[in-house]
């Protein structure tokens, strides 16, 4: 068994070379844990929607006049802050509600909670503490960001249980990793644009295809224990549905870009992205669980290169 070779007080999916190992004490890494620290591409998923919507916005504002270096480097450290508490948050949750799910997957049995390291009440603490810091974060903006950001709590609490009642659970988890492509905008202007909402759908296809790859891993795993998946229901047709998805999420970014006013660079960015994209569907092999976890993690990259072309476009957008 896969968390029979973990060595102690590690987990079997996370790397062992985190800074979490050589920085923290030991007493604090079953925390670290539970809130992904050792993993940081979640938070970092999550935080590009963000980034891309902050981007974006910066290039409308800079055409009406209106834009602000110093409002957006510190909406961008605000989302960076926010994005690792609420992932925290978020991953805490999951574990709660999943404990008796993760005993039973070999790669999730050596978390803190299936593995004993953390009790449930301990977690639940450290939950509330996160959500703390998201909420400060959170308070920094604008009254109708608040607003939204609150919203953005009903989905998250959905999001543990998807799996249980629809073949769709990414769908709930780009809902949920996707709402910063709202707030992004909103923190800038306090409101919501069609742009805003075209960036929010082309964040949702991407997250439902990215976290279908990512499923793969544990789908013999899942189909055991009754747990539902996209790459449970995809199947061995996944390389067609990540073409519909990346493909939606391609074109619905192209139509965020030109109704967001973004200017050249931006188009430079998709046009990696794409590229990137295309390269994931082409060596995908969904029987492979280490390439899988490659090629989600390769979504990083992906991310970075859209906001990249973004925030490079921004003095060209005046």
């Amino acid at each position: 068994m896969l968390s029979d070779i973990v060595s102690p007080g590690r987990v079997a999916d996370a790397p062992s070379g985190n800074f979490v190992y050589r920085l923290l004490p030991r007493w604090l890494w079953p925390y670290a844990q539970l809130a992904r620290w050792d993993r940081p591409i979640g938070w970092q998923l999550l935080m590009w929607p963000c980034f891309w919507s902050a981007a974006l916005a910066g290039n409308a504002a800079m055409a009406q006049g209106a834009f602000s270096f110093g409002r957006f480097v510190f909406h961008l450290f605000l989302f960076f802050l926010g994005a690792v508490a609420m992932r925290g948050a978020g991953c805490t949750y999951n574990d709660i509600v999943d404990h008796d799910i993760d005993m039973q997957v070999a790669r999730t049995r050596s978390r803190p909670l299936p593995s004993g390291r953390v009790s449930r009440l301990q977690a639940k603490i450290f939950l509330l503490l996160q959500a703390l810091v998201g909420l400060i974060v959170l308070l920094q903006f604008n009254g109708f960001t608040i607003f939204l950001g609150i919203l953005s709590l009903g989905i998250v609490a959905i999001y543990p249980f998807a799996k249980r009642f629809t073949d769709w659970p990414q769908f709930f988890l780009g809902l949920a990793f996707s709402w910063g492509a709202l707030v992004g905008w909103s923190a800038v202007f306090g409101s919501i644009s069609f742009a805003a909402i075209a960036l929010y759908i082309a964040a949702i296809a991407w997250t439902i295809g990215y976290d279908t790859i990512y499923a793969h891993q544990d789908k013999e795993d899942d189909a055991l224990i009754g747990v539902r998946s996209t790459a449970r229901l995809f199947g061995d047709a996944t390389r067609w549905w990540l073409i519909l998805l990346y493909g939606l999420t391609l074109l619905l970014l192209l139509i965020a870009f030109i109704a967001g006013g973004a200017a050249f660079p931006a188009y430079l960015g998709w046009l990696a992205a794409a590229i990137l994209l295309v390269w994931q569907i082409a060596v995908l092999d969904i029987d492979d669980p280490a390439d899988c976890l490659a090629l989600f993690k390769s979504n990083n990259r992906v991310g970075a290169i859209l906001f990249l072309g973004l925030t490079l476009a921004i003095p060209f957008a005046g």
